[in-house]
């Protein structure tokens, strides 16, 4: 219930994503134009659309954006109160996706809502530093993106869609730079666009 209300019940539902193709991801890379974001192909010129993340995530596309940095002097306090525990290693309001797993590992049946409110925001937290906007290290994620999460119905006003498709966009265009060997974010969301838009792509 409390991922529905945070409007992230579809996509937790769909998995992680479905086995990437690299040299799919490759190919439409190499066709990218970063000054106009969008794919060269023969067909024309398309990129994927906030109409598409919406039909393929089911996450938000309107209302607020997740913009600028959270700032605080006491990040061990915040995360004490808000999850019940404080990761070993905080790095400027960073903590490490490992901890998280380990510490939210499994609900217990006789849990109290506290308990399950605190486990739905570490798997919703899993969820978007694990591969919606996945750094090249995929193993910290910022508190700050907990403070959008305290109220579950609020969470759903932000533009969690938006966030995901920018965040896919500035490292597609990162990764047309001759010297950039890896990739991040939701490359699933890339190619199940293609393919869905493309039916000569489907396997």
């Amino acid at each position: 219930n409390y991922l529905r209300e945070a409007g992230f019940w579809h996509v937790a539902t769909i998995g992680r994503g479905c086995k990437l193709d690299p040299k799919l991801i490759s190919a439409l890379i190499e066709r990218l134009r970063p000054e106009t974001h969008t794919f060269h192909l023969t067909c024309g010129e398309c990129i994927i659309t906030l109409e598409d993340v919406q039909l393929q995530l089911g996450l938000p596309v309107d209302g607020s954006a997740l913009t600028g940095s959270v700032q605080s002097a006491n990040w061990g306090a915040i995360y004490y109160d808000l999850l019940g525990a404080i990761p070993i290693n905080i790095y400027g309001g960073r903590i490490e996706m490992g901890w998280l797993r380990d510490t939210f590992l499994k609900l217990r049946n006789d849990s109290n809502e506290v308990e399950r409110i605190r486990y739905a925001w570490a798997y919703i937290l899993e969820m978007i530093g694990g591969y919606f906007m996945s750094d090249l290290s995929r193993n910290v994620v910022h508190l700050g993106l907990l403070l959008k999460l305290v109220d579950f119905r609020a969470a759903d006003k932000f533009s969690w869609g938006s966030a995901v498709l920018a965040t896919l966009y500035r490292e597609m265009c990162g990764a047309t730079l001759p010297n950039k060997a890896k990739i991040e974010g939701y490359l699933s969301l890339l190619q199940s666009w293609a393919r869905f838009r493309f039916l000569f792509l489907r396997p």
